[in-house]
């Protein structure tokens, strides 16, 4: 579980325009501060012995740091993000990678966040919907990726992504922001029969739950010292860092992290 990741790089990051509330044009990110951000949490990566892959910013597009936007994986298939129309010229990028490397690509019929909306919980997968996915969604991914699909929807575009407002720590343990939810969201969740770990609105708001967590190690924006007490508590290893920058542009560490190794199930290997 997050042990093989795809990153980019933050050489071309900057607010070219306000695609979700945390976007504002007349507040720039320092471009030094961010490749140090950046630098930081793909050696946080490597130190928590995850494999990590490269593959360069393009100058036209300044989101493109945002990896896990660009696609969703499963074993060997991937379903590519469809973004908002600022972020479309990412994909090809992405597309060619993923097919160079053996991937199937499927392309998304619909509007899709990629990963960012999709978060792998062993054989589930938990899809947001509403915000910048198209719930018309919900069944490309369980057919395409042979998932059990669980949809959750966000209560607001704070919470554009649902990696802004769950957090997956292990496939029997999940983070998450009640308010973040509806209620019918969180009834499904609160009925998976996993750990739950409350994070408050607060926390949240500080891209707390945009982690990315191998089971053992969870790298985590800092800012949210409930949450990282929390998850010590329960023997993790817990690497808080500065996202700042990133934040600017609505992304945290989850955001920076496209998972290339999530395993697919027997039956797709009969079929």
């Amino acid at each position: 579980m997050n042990s093989e990741l795809l990153v980019s790089d933050a050489s071309h990051f900057r607010v070219d325009y306000e695609i979700n509330p945390y976007m504002d044009t007349t507040i720039q990110p320092d471009t030094e501060a961010t490749l140090a951000e950046h630098q930081a949490i793909v050696a946080a990566h490597l130190a928590a012995g995850r494999k990590v892959e490269y593959l360069p910013s393009a100058p036209q597009c300044p989101d493109m740091v945002f990896t896990a936007n660009a696609a969703v994986v499963r074993g060997d298939r991937a379903v590519l993000g469809c973004p908002p129309p600022q972020r479309k010229a990412e994909i090809p990028y992405f597309q060619e990678w993923l097919a160079d490397r053996g991937f199937e690509v499927i392309e998304a019929p619909y509007a899709f966040s990629g990963q960012g909306d999709a978060l792998a919980c062993g054989d589930l997968l938990l899809t947001g919907y509403g915000q910048r996915t198209d719930e018309r969604m919900l069944g490309v991914l369980a057919r395409e990726l042979n998932y059990e699909v669980v949809p959750l929807r966000t209560v607001s575009p704070r919470w554009y992504d649902l990696d802004l407002a769950v957090g997956v720590i292990a496939p029997d343990t999940l983070a998450y922001c009640p308010q973040a939810l509806d209620t019918l969201s969180l009834r499904t969740l609160r009925g998976l029969g996993v750990e739950l770990i409350e994070v408050s609105a607060e926390e949240a708001a500080r891209f707390a739950l945009n982690l990315v967590s191998d089971g053992t190690t969870v790298t985590m924006a800092q800012g949210a010292p409930r949450l990282a007490a929390a998850l010590r508590d329960r023997g993790l290893k817990v690497v808080e860092l500065h996202t700042t920058e990133l934040a600017k542009g609505g992304g945290g560490i989850r955001c920076t992290a496209l998972t290339l190794d999530n395993p697919p199930t027997k039956q797709r290997s009969e079929d």
